[in-house]
């Protein structure tokens, strides 16, 4: 078995690491993050819609949707041990301090999300939720979160959040344009988080059976379509078990086709970043840039 290496996931440092392979990257976010997410976040930052949102979304979080929100749930850390373990063990493989962790009703609108400020996140998820997975889906599930976190994703996933939740606090016209930059971004943002995920757990099979249990429920009515899913290899997955949204129906959508995502991870868990990070040998193996032309190409809606 291979011991698990110590790799920096700080961008800078990591291209001191490894000088020449990323030096085309971006030069914020982390070394595992998509570089298509950072290009499209960089792209829409300045705009009059999103930085409206993001104003707006910030009042209200600090006027009054913090409270609201952290009344009716309970805090992991003082009665949620289980929740509680699993953040520390994401935070751990993700190297990064564990914010607060919520455990909500099930009548919270979301399974599980990071919402706050960038200097004040929290992560949060329904107490339902947390029960239908295990100790090491929740250790996904979790680092998932903490991938929002570590890559500053956290002001723009709450201003979609209230967007989507709230929208008649905001000016109307502003909610439209701004919803579809945010959703175009976060369907490149969850690919991100989805290797932050991977990084945490650090076992594939947890992590995507995660991933397809917060998408389409953990039910027994579920489990036979999750275990197609899981069996499938990636050119099988890539024509979409149980899928069949149209091209333009992926323009509405925040994350991206489920299909899809399933193929990105296991592109980025073939790659020499996630190879060298649990222990193996990097080389031959295809760097982050590579996967990350190959999963932009993915994406790609027509």
């Amino acid at each position: 078995m291979h011991t698990a290496r110590m790799v920096d996931f700080d961008f800078a440092r990591y291209v001191l690491e490894r000088r020449g392979e990323g030096a085309v990257r971006a030069h914020t976010g982390t070394a595992y993050g998509f570089a298509g997410e950072r290009k499209l976040r960089r792209s829409f930052i300045g705009t009059r819609p999103v930085t409206m949102a993001v104003e707006a979304t910030t009042r209200l979080w600090n006027d009054r949707a913090r409270e609201e929100l952290l009344a009716a749930a309970r805090l992991a850390s003082d009665d949620q041990p289980r929740v509680w373990t699993a953040a520390k063990r994401a935070s751990e493989g993700l190297r990064i301090n564990a914010p607060a962790v919520y455990v909500a009703s099930p009548s919270f609108p979301v399974r599980v999300a990071a919402l706050g400020t960038e200097d004040q996140p929290y992560v949060v998820i329904r107490a339902d939720v947390a029960e239908e997975l295990t100790d090491a889906e929740l250790v996904a599930a979790l680092g998932h979160e903490l991938g929002h976190v570590q890559n500053n994703h956290v002001p723009y996933v709450t201003a979609a959040h209230y967007l989507s939740h709230a929208a008649g606090f905001f000016v109307r016209w502003m909610v439209q344009p701004a919803m579809m930059a945010l959703k175009a971004w976060m369907r490149r943002a969850e690919i991100t988080c989805d290797r932050a995920a991977l990084l945490a757990s650090r076992d594939l099979e947890v992590t995507l059976r995660t991933m397809i249990k917060l998408e389409i429920g953990a039910g027994d009515d579920h489990l036979e379509e999750l275990e197609r899913y899981l069996a499938a290899g990636p050119d099988a997955t890539e024509k979409g078990l149980g899928q069949r949204l149209g091209q333009v129906g992926q323009l509405f959508r925040s994350h991206p086709l489920l299909s899809k995502r399933i193929t990105a991870l296991r592109k980025f868990a073939d790659g020499a970043l996630y190879v060298q990070v649990t222990g193996g040998d990097p080389s031959g193996r295809a760097s982050t840039d590579d996967i990350d032309k190959q999963v932009t190409d993915l994406l790609s809606v027509f």
